[in-house]
């Protein structure tokens, strides 16, 4: 089974330049920023099974990293105009 990577650069690579700025300039940006990568991280290690759990814990995970890529792609389209 092949996983598919969720990183930001690579979920929203045109916004890799205020990506890298919000990361520098703003905390809770950079807060969000490494929380939506850890869930990530946890979610990768879930599918390939390195962290067996329930699917409904799977599923939790999942939809956490889609409120906090919300929340990060709310803050990005902010900063670009």
């Amino acid at each position: 089974m092949t996983i598919e990577h969720h990183d930001l650069v690579h979920e929203l690579p045109e916004y890799r330049d205020q990506i890298h700025t919000l990361k520098m300039e703003n905390n809770h940006f950079a807060r969000l920023f490494d929380e939506y990568h850890q869930v990530t991280r946890d979610v990768e290690r879930m599918e390939t099974e390195v962290e067996p759990v329930a699917t409904h814990t799977e599923e939790e995970y999942k939809l956490k990293r889609l409120h906090l890529k919300d929340q990060l792609y709310a803050m990005l389209k902010a900063a670009g105009n």
